[in-house]
Formats: structure tokens, C-alpha cells, sequence
């Protein structure tokens, strides 16, 4: 069942970060599931020659994941594609769930919320395309990066301002701190001495 018609919206309306209906799922948020490719990043996939491949990813939405750790809020990646690339960047922010070459994410959601004692509610989910759309119509806060297709963005609660791999993810771990009451105080450590 999709959220809402088929009309793309763009972050008008209820689709918009500071939406209410946002900040209350958001309140109850205890895992965060990201997509790979067009989430964490761009969605371009550099191969060389040799066989290697490559991806850039934002330090922000890096630090953002680790913010979110530190806060208790779970972190974990289901990607449709396997990258040593992406097992790697997981262990560098300490996320630990990381399923690849998922092509039914829903069956590595299944597993994480078994794992973890969560309910539908207690999740948020990125994603940018089609192979998201089962996810995120099941999840409390499913959100579509803002270039994302169409498929996604009908599914999405919430439509980022800023597009994969160029902070998109790094909105929503703000939102879900704040939204949580945890914010002031990430913020606050930073000043510590």
C-alpha cells in the first residue's frame, strides 16, 4: 500500500523533514537501515581495470551514523550489491548488521528485527529506488533521498533536501537526535573538556 498517490511532491507538504507526523515516529526510532548506492553514496560505481571498484562517500553522513551509535540507536546496511568497499566504511562507523547482495531486503529486515526485539515502528529505512519500496512500506519512518526514483519517494514519509551520498543521511540522523531529545547533549560533549 503506498503512503500516498503516485504524484511525486517533492518536500512540500507532509513529505517535508519538519513534518509532526515525522517527529512523532521519529521519537520512537531505535534502528536506522540504510541503503548502499544512491543512500551512502552517489550512486556511482567506479570500476578500473583490474577488477577494483570504488565509491565516495560523505564525511558527515559518516559522522552522523557514529553520532547515532553513540546515542543507542542502532545502525544497520542492506545493500542490493556486494562491495568490500562498503564491509570496510561499516567497520570504520561500528555498524555491525551489514547484509549485501540482498536483492530481498526484506528478508534481511526480517532477520534484524528478530535480532534486535524491534517492531515495524521502531525502524527507519533510506532508500533511493524500487528494490527499498518493500521496506519502506512496512517500516515507522521510511525516507527517500531527494534524487531518488519515483518508486521510492511514493513510499516515503519523509524526502530529504539534500540528495545520496551528498548528506542525505546526515539530515535524518539529526532529525531522529532531536527528534529524540538527544541532540542538545551530542552537541553539548563536543564542548567538553
Amino acid at each position: 500500500m503506498k503512503r500516498q498517490d503516485s504524484r511525486d511532491k517533492g518536500v512540500k507538504g507532509s513529505k517535508a523533514i519538519g513534518s509532526t507526523a515525522a517527529k512523532k515516529i521519529a521519537k520512537g526510532i531505535k534502528l536506522l537501515i540504510l541503503d548502499v548506492d544512491g543512500v551512502l553514496t552517489d550512486g556511482s560505481i567506479i570500476l578500473d581495470n583490474n577488477g577494483n571498484e570504488y565509491k565516495a562517500f560523505h564525511v558527515r553522513d559518516g559522522h552522523g551514523i557514529r553520532m547515532l551509535i553513540h546515542a543507542g540507536i542502532k545502525v544497520a546496511i542492506i545493500t542490493g550489491r556486494y562491495s568490500k568497499v562498503v564491509e570496510r566504511r561499516a567497520h570504520e562507523l561500528g555498524v555491525t548488521d551489514v547484509f549485501q547482495k540482498c536483492l530481498k531486503k526484506k528478508e534481511a529486515y526480517a532477520r534484524l528485527l528478530k535480532q534486535h526485539s524491534l517492531k515495524d515502528h521502531e525502524v527507519a529505512y533510506i532508500g533511493d529506488d524500487i528494490i527499498d519500496a518493500p521496506i519502506m512500506a512496512v517500516v515507522g519512518l521510511p525516507v527517500a533521498v531527494a534524487d531518488a526514483d519515483t518508486a521510492a519517494k511514493n513510499y516515503a514519509l519523509i524526502i530529504t533536501k539534500n540528495r545520496g551520498g551528498k548528506g542525505a543521511v546526515r539530515e535524518i540522523t539529526d532529525f531522529i537526535l532531536k527528534a529524540r531529545g538527544l541532540w542538545k547533549k551530542m552537541f553539548d560533549e563536543y564542548f567538553e573538556t
